[in-house]
This record gives C-alpha cells, sequence and structure tokens, in this order.
C-alpha cells in the first residue's frame, strides 16, 4: 500500500518522534511504501528513516522552494511547482492517508484532504494519529461540527482518529482490504 503521510518538518521533541519511528517502522516492516512531503528534516526525517530502515519504499513529493531540503535517497522524488500541485501529487501517489503531528502546513493538507473527502473526489481512508492528544482539540471541533449539522456526513466516514500507529495502519489495512 501507498500511504501518503503528512506531517511537521520541525525538530520535535521525544514524545512526538518516538511513537512517529515506532509507527513508520510498522509501515516498513509491513512492506508498505511511504509518500510524504519529500523532506530530509525534522519529524519527515523520522520517518522516512524509519520506514527505509525496516525496509519499505519512499516516494518523496517536495515543492520548488523547498527542494534544497529533499531527501537524497527516496526511491523516487518529485518536485511540485507550487503547494497546490504538490498536495495533488500526494493525494494521486497514495492508496490511504495519515495525518500526523504539525502545524499550520499539516492542518492544510489534511482539511483539504477531508474536504475533497467529503465532496467525493476520493474515498480513500484518512487517519489523523493523535499522538500525546494532539488533535484532541481538532477532533472536538469535528464533533462539534457534525453535531451541529455543518458536515453533509458522519465524521466516522471521513477519518478515523487513532490513539496510536497500530492502531492507525490496522484501520488503513482493513479498508484496503475491504475494497
Amino acid at each position: 500500500m501507498n500511504i501518503c503521510v503528512f506531517l511537521s518538518a520541525a525538530d520535535l521533541d521525544e514524545r512526538y518522534t518516538v511513537p512517529a519511528r515506532d509507527f513508520a517502522t510498522l509501515l516498513g516492516k509491513a512492506g508498505h511504501t511511504l509518500v510524504w512531503g519529500g523532506s530530509d528534516t525534522g519529524l519527515m526525517k523520522v520517518v522516512a528513516d524509519g520506514v527505509q530502515e525496516a525496509g519499505g519504499r519512499l516516494v518523496g513529493v517536495s515543492v520548488d522552494f523547498l527542494a534544497h531540503k529533499a531527501r537524497p535517497n527516496a526511491d523516487e522524488m518529485v518536485v511540485a511547482g507550487d503547494l497546490a500541485e504538490r498536495k495533488a501529487l500526494l493525494l494521486a501517489k497514495s492508496d490511504a492517508i495519515v495525518v500526523m503531528v504539525g502545524g499550520t502546513g499539516t492542518l492544510d493538507e489534511a482539511t483539504e484532504i477531508l474536504e475533497l473527502k467529503k465532496h467525493g473526489k476520493h474515498s480513500k481512508p484518512v487517519v489523523l494519529l493523535n499522538t500525546a492528544g494532539f488533535y484532541d482539540g481538532l477532533k472536538a471541533q469535528f464533533q462539534r461540527m457534525e453535531s451541529e449539522g455543518f458536515l453533509p456526513l458522519p465524521l466516522a466516514d471521513l477519518a478515523l482518529f487513532a490513539d496510536d500507529g497500530p492502531t492507525a495502519l490496522a484501520h488503513l489495512e482493513a479498508e484496503i482490504a475491504s475494497r
């Protein structure tokens, strides 16, 4: 399976890097391909290292103004002209999406992916990996949107909020297997 992971390129502490590394190792050992933003810095590097060291493939999609930070030894690296093209390529190259911890760029990617799914532009499974409760506030906001009628379909049909990597990966594998 080609699993797109949206996440931060920032250097973060162990409460985020250890679970990210564990999830990456799960992906690699299961023979999955990481499709990610292509950066060789911060949490993006941690995940790419973990997948590659565990035997998985790396497919990066960088963007022109960040190409100097692209991982040199990825199995495949594409450089998009802008962020919109990058997001479209990441979605096109993946079978499933995982949103890990991140900042405004990760949040932008997550909301666009969910909006496209809401409108039927893709049907790929989406998991928000809620490491250390990072997405508790976002989950509460989505639950409010659902309860107050802002979502035209149940939140459970859009995404799963998973507390750990094994739960996230098991969900994705089950979703893909059922298709």
